[in-house]
């Protein structure tokens, strides 16, 4: 009998077709598309804002609106399966904002920043961020056009998270350890976290912050303040 000249590993039945990798083209095409919303927002500070679901993020964005109203003008994109609940909720407090509705799609993907950006008025715009849906793994793969990636971690959600959502952590430049006003009462370390996050990303940030008591919200606006003039300074280098 002869020897196969096809690899076992590579055999097929009859009747069946080697396919391409489709998420790897997905990938490919969606950075296409982050590439043009770069080239279409290129004043504008865009922050993707990442995070588990319930970590606090609205709340974030609501605060962070109330703070930074007098020194900088910003938008929000935010990414929810059903409903514009959060979207109405930045309005309630003066934050220009629209709802991208994904239909159930776990994740937001850079077509849909894209199409967003036609129904959003941005004059003027300094800081844009993206909040994206509740998720740790999907959204990790996807770059929306963004500056900057900020994952939000939930002081209730547990400190282990860093190595069990390595990619998220990864392509992040700041983890925000938010509910920081319940770290008394939930077993979580900052340091456990900080060296997790720092064992799979070196260069990872980390800020501390409750939203509802203020504690690390200063910190926080004037890391923002200081990455817009940092943009804003680049480009004028061009």
């Amino acid at each position: 009998m002869s020897t196969p000249s096809t690899p076992k590993s590579n055999r097929m039945p009859v009747g069946s077709v080697q396919c391409d990798n489709t998420t790897l083209n997905l990938l490919k095409a969606n950075d296409f598309v982050a590439k043009a919303i770069r080239d279409r927002l290129p004043e504008v500070l865009v922050i993707n804002v990442c995070s588990s679901p319930g970590s606090g993020k609205t709340t974030l964005m609501q605060e962070t609106g109330k703070r930074l109203r007098d020194k900088l003008n910003m938008a929000v994109l935010v990414g929810d399966p059903e409903t514009d609940r959060d979207a109405v909720r930045m309005k309630e407090v003066g934050i220009n904002a629209l709802q991208i509705v994904t239909g159930g799609m776990c994740h937001i993907e850079a077509q849909m920043i894209l199409q967003a950006l036609d129904h959003i008025d941005l004059t003027g715009v300094d800081l844009l961020f993206i909040e994206n849906v509740g998720n740790l793994v999907c959204p990790a793969a996807f770059d929306l056009g963004e500056d900057i990636r900020v994952t939000v971690l939930a002081a209730t959600e547990g400190d282990d998270k860093p190595k069990k959502y390595p990619r998220m952590f990864l392509t992040s430049e700041l983890m925000v350890v938010s509910k920081a006003d319940l770290l008394p009462y939930v077993p979580f370390s900052i340091e456990a976290v900080t060296q997790d996050a720092r064992e799979v990303n070196p260069t990872i940030e980390v800020m501390t912050i409750s939203s509802l008591k203020g504690d690390g919200m200063d910190e926080w606006c004037n890391w923002l303040l200081a990455k817009v003039q940092e943009k804003k300074a680049k480009l004028a280098t061009v």
